[in-house]
């Protein structure tokens, strides 16, 4: 049942028959037949289909909610009871907002040389996949926005406040000022995050209250494309401080509070909520707790 399980929620996930046995690392018809097995069982159609997978029933719906907590239950139960045999071992799969992922290193570094033998995979993803992600049993961890924008049943650990700075050339207009405020940053050349990613959002918002509108000339979703476009000296852009002082620019680029107002919105760590959690996530979550408690009394 279990298995079967693992398939309905790897089909789920990725909404083809192909993809999803490949994902499982089964055949096809081994994927399907065990969907089927699966649909007598419980006595309901799960799926539905025609020529291709057209989507989940609104019995499939129901069973997919069940799947996800009876699956993390069994992963959980297997995972304790290896690091009952053998101490903290396994892979943990985090995903994080770009904006974080330079802190990363923050949690892992520490956590492995305390766990040697645990592994990590750490991806790259706006705050919306990576809580589709949680939900969907495809990472153990995520780091986004605590504020702003619904989380879902999770569990959360603050690490820090991201507060935003003009990231610019010197010689560039305001390059010498103690500060700028959102009205005058929203007429510079930015570059700026994708519009997916909440950070955008985030910075559309506050140049809106500044009565400007974000006309960004270039856009990416990654920090270090416009990490390379800021020191050209032909963009400016909007960046957490955090992240900007982990990368280490050189003198002739600004960091510029911006202020009116001074903003910040917090980052965390996340996990789906659930009892008990399994050893790896129990670990990375009292990680946090101590990145968080030395941040505090920085």
């Amino acid at each position: 049942m279990i298995e079967k399980l693992e398939f309905f929620i790897a089909l789920a996930n990725q909404k083809h028959f192909g993809r999803a046995a490949e994902e499982c690392g089964v055949t096809q018809p081994t994927l399907s037949a065990a969907i089927r097995q699966l649909e007598d069982q419980l006595g309901v159609m799960l799926v539905s289909r025609g020529s291709r997978f057209q989507g989940l029933t609104p019995e499939g719906q129901r069973v997919l909610e069940w799947a996800r907590r009876i699956v993390g239950d069994s992963r959980t139960m297997r995972e304790e009871m290896r690091a009952a045999r053998k101490g903290l071992a396994g892979h943990i799969r985090i995903a994080a907002i770009p904006t974080a992922l330079a802190m990363v290193q923050k949690i892992t570094t520490p956590f492995q040389e305390r766990h040697p033998d645990v592994t990590f995979s750490i991806l790259s993803r706006n705050s919306l996949q990576v809580l589709s992600l949680l939900e969907n049993l495809e990472i153990d961890a995520g780091i986004t926005y605590l504020e702003n924008e619904p989380l879902g049943r999770v569990t959360s650990v603050p690490l820090y406040a991201e507060r935003y700075h003009l990231i610019t050339a010197a010689g560039s207009p305001f390059s010498e000022r103690e500060s700028v405020t959102w009205k005058e940053v929203g007429d510079l050349r930015l570059c700026l995050l994708t519009a997916d990613m909440q950070n955008r959002r985030i910075i559309n918002r506050h140049l809106a209250e500044a009565g400007v509108t974000a006309s960004p000339t270039l856009e990416s979703n990654s920090m270090i494309v416009l990490f390379s476009h800021v020191q050209t000296g032909r963009w400016a852009s909007i960046m957490p401080k955090n992240i900007a002082d982990s990368f280490g620019f050189p003198a002739d680029i600004r960091k510029i509070p911006i202020t009116e107002p001074d903003a910040e919105h917090l980052v965390g760590l996340v996990a789906t909520h659930r009892e008990p959690f399994t050893p790896l996530v129990s670990a990375l979550l009292h990680e946090a707790r101590l990145l968080a408690e030395g941040e505090k009394h920085r």
